[in-house]
């Protein structure tokens, strides 16, 4: 059984990035939050925080701190659904996508469900080969990638593709494709 609190004060250490950080968000002191901590490296038998600066998460870290937030969004929900006056506030959801899903099609394909959903989108942007990490790490609750294989615990649903359009303007055509664009002029430059 999960002690709550234990994990709350790890998630806050993580995310807020020190003891002490994470201290004065929970309103408690310093020393509080190491015993919460301690209690629950304990309970799993292994570090659960390297203890650098600022504090990192060990892989059992993260697979713990990928449950409490899940949990976490999952209460929310059914709040929400149980309760839909009770809190008229936003929930945050933290998404791994690439650069070109965010200048492209995902501002207006999820514009709606963040609006339904009274969401705040905490979007981590790296190369579509590496959101999946963000997703096996416990930084983000869902990723954008090209990655075809599901990361443990998580649904794989095909978006769809991107087509790139291969464009340039005038003066760098006649710079560097004065022959015209083909593989061996490509190769060259």
């Amino acid at each position: 059984m999960f002690d709550y609190k234990l994990l709350e004060a790890m998630a806050m250490v993580a995310e807020a990035g020190g003891f002490d950080k994470a201290a004065r968000v929970l309103c408690l002191t310093q020393s509080a939050v190491s015993q919460r901590i301690r209690i629950l490296e304990e309970l799993f038998g292994q570090v659960l925080i390297v203890r650098s600066t600022p504090p990192r998460l060990t892989v059992a870290g993260n697979n713990i701190l990928l449950h409490y937030r899940q949990v976490k969004h999952l209460e929310k929900e059914l709040l929400d659904t149980l309760l839909p006056s009770a809190d008229d506030g936003f929930s945050t959801l933290a998404i791994g996508i690439n650069a070109d899903s965010l200048a492209t099609w995902f501002p207006d394909a999820s514009r709606s469900f963040i609006k339904e959903n009274k969401l705040l989108l905490d979007l981590r942007v790296d190369d579509q080969e590496e959101t999946h990490k963000l997703l096996k790490s416990g930084d983000v609750v869902g990723s954008i990638s090209s990655d075809r294989n599901p990361v443990q615990g998580c649904k794989l649903l095909y978006l769809g593709q991107m087509e790139y359009l291969l464009v340039a303007s005038p003066e760098f055509e006649r710079l560097w494709f004065k022959d015209g664009f083909s593989a061996e002029t490509v190769s060259r430059t």
